[in-house]
């Protein structure tokens, strides 16, 4: 549908829409929730889920740490979180930018702590593989395309699974709103008609189409992109209405896939529980688009939002291999383990971040740059 059509002909242009509060200052909150987010998911991994870390304690984290766990449990969620953060964000910043430029800097920001990371686990799963077993050679070269799971392999990093979440939706978006040039209208009629899709798709029973349209996180993806809008232009019922939908579906499908009734073995899960955080991601996010976090402006947060991404990548099976060798190697109690396991994996995630990112990201986006296809012009892809 173009982006003239009678069907959004109703909503005001940005001008319009009063000043146009495009802050150009970064928003350090959120990078602050980006790494809060991350050591959600890392408590979980550590102290609120059984498998192997369960190994590395040897026991289970429930018996170790009876009270932390209860919470640590709801720690998965901080994924649902990204998710809300990754909307803004990505809305953020493609505005302005062509599909070019676009697919460059998410391969050079994705891949290059990625790559490492891939490296560091499989060195650690090879010499001490009663934690982790090593994945074959192939399916650490296919790991290296982070297509491993549409391709049935093995996955290296157990977080991945996240990833190829964040590389359909950068692929929808793309081809959806950056391929014409990100605006106002494009953006709404996109998250409108994805949050229809994502609705009727769940009764479809199409696998290839719930693959594409992602149902149980589209909403997540949804509601940020809905409030960079708000952000950017101020809000309105439109708005604010499809940040309120997309909550409404988020909380349900959160619920449904993290809460089951009855015995649940060592961790137990309240539905009502769940409906909190999911509401604290939204309204978190929600509070950095009106502005209301503007006075956390301390330079830390920036470092913190650097740490997130490698931190996310290396914490799980990495800080299984610490807490083993700290707790039942070296007979270190459980809450020094827990702490020494996360700041070690924070500390490793700044040297990632130093040595990985900062040098190699800018040159394999310049790379990119340069690279051109056979017969085509040098602006074809810009």
């Amino acid at each position: 549908m173009p982006a003239s059509s009678p069907a959004l002909a109703a909503v005001p242009a940005p001008p319009a829409r009063g000043p146009a509060r495009e802050r150009q200052s970064r928003l350090y909150a959120l990078d602050g929730l980006r790494l809060l987010a991350a050591l959600m998911v890392c408590l979980y991994h550590y102290a609120g889920r059984g498998g192997p870390v369960s190994g590395s304690w040897h026991q289970s984290p429930a018996q170790v740490f009876p009270t932390l766990s209860q919470a640590a449990t709801y720690g998965c969620l901080g994924v649902q979180f990204f998710f809300v953060i990754s909307g803004f964000v990505i809305c953020m910043s493609s505005w302005g930018r062509t599909l070019g430029d676009f697919f460059r800097s998410r391969v050079a920001r994705l891949y290059p702590a990625y790559w490492a990371a891939l490296v560091l686990v499989t060195a650690a799963a090879v010499a001490l593989p009663v934690v982790v077993h090593p994945v074959r050679p192939d399916e650490f070269l296919v790991n290296l395309t982070m297509l491993q799971q549409p391709m049935g392999a093995d996955r290296v990093l157990g977080v991945c699974w996240t990833l190829w979440v964040e590389v359909r939706f950068y692929a929808l978006f793309a081809l959806c709103v950056v391929l014409r040039g990100v605006t106002y209208r494009r953006v709404v009629l996109f998250a409108c008609v994805w949050t229809l899709a994502a609705v009727v798709c769940r009764t479809s029973g199409n696998a290839l189409i719930e693959q594409l349209v992602m149902p149980e996180y589209a909403p997540f993806f949804i509601g940020g992109l809905a409030l960079y809008l708000i952000h950017r232009f101020g809000g309105d019922l439109l708005l604010w209405g499809i940040v309120a939908v997309s909550w409404l579906l988020g909380q349900s499908t959160a619920t449904t896939g993290l809460w089951h009734p009855g015995a649940q073995g060592d961790f137990h899960r309240d539905p009502y529980v769940i409906l909190a955080i999911v509401t604290v991601a939204f309204a978190s996010v929600a509070a950095v688009a009106v502005g209301w976090t503007r006075w956390a402006s301390w330079r830390w947060l920036v470092t913190a939002g650097a740490l997130t991404y490698p931190f996310y990548l290396v914490h799980e099976h990495l800080g299984w291999f610490v807490i083993r060798v700290l707790h039942r190697g070296l007979g270190l109690p459980p809450w020094p383990t827990l702490a020494a396991t996360v700041l070690g994996m924070l500390a490793l995630a700044w040297l990632l971040y130093r040595f990985v990112e900062r040098p190699f990201g800018p040159r394999l986006k310049r790379a990119l740059k340069k690279a051109r296809t056979p017969g085509t012009s040098a602006g074809a892809l810009s």
